[in-house]
């Protein structure tokens, strides 16, 4: 994701019936819906990069449940004068799950929840 490898990123995933869920997104469900908005999201990306904390993995036969909080910084497309847009932080709780198949292990379904913070909380109360 963070080099921009559409290829990559699919080869990750497994070839029969997966799910993803993207912060403040529906779930997507099937191959073609789930790359189609990988795609989606690189191509309205410029630079994003994930520090990963708190990460905890649990391995049942084929089967492993890996959660962690995802630290993401991003930009999106550049300005007119061809720098790059403002960079966002954004945390993300994230649940995925993977099977294990005679190529290696290859993601089943990704699951990622905002984290609100506390000016994230602040701000709805000031809606209110």
């Amino acid at each position: 994701m963070e080099r921009g490898d559409f290829d990559s990123l699919s080869a990750l995933w497994l070839e029969d019936e997966i799910s993803c869920v993207h912060p403040g997104w529906p779930v997507l469900s099937g191959r073609g819906e789930v790359l189609r908005s990988y795609a989606l999201i690189m191509s309205h990306t410029d630079y994003i990069q994930f520090f990963l904390t708190d990460t905890k993995v649990a391995v049942i036969g084929d089967t492993a449940l890996v959660t962690c909080t995802e630290n993401i910084l991003s930009g999106g497309p550049a300005e007119d004068g061809g720098e790059l847009g403002p960079l966002v932080g954004q945390l993300v709780v994230a649940t995925n799950v993977f099977r294990r198949t005679s190529e290696g292990w290859r993601l089943w379904s990704h699951h990622g929840s905002p984290v609100l913070t506390e000016s994230d909380e602040d701000d709805e109360d000031d809606a209110s």
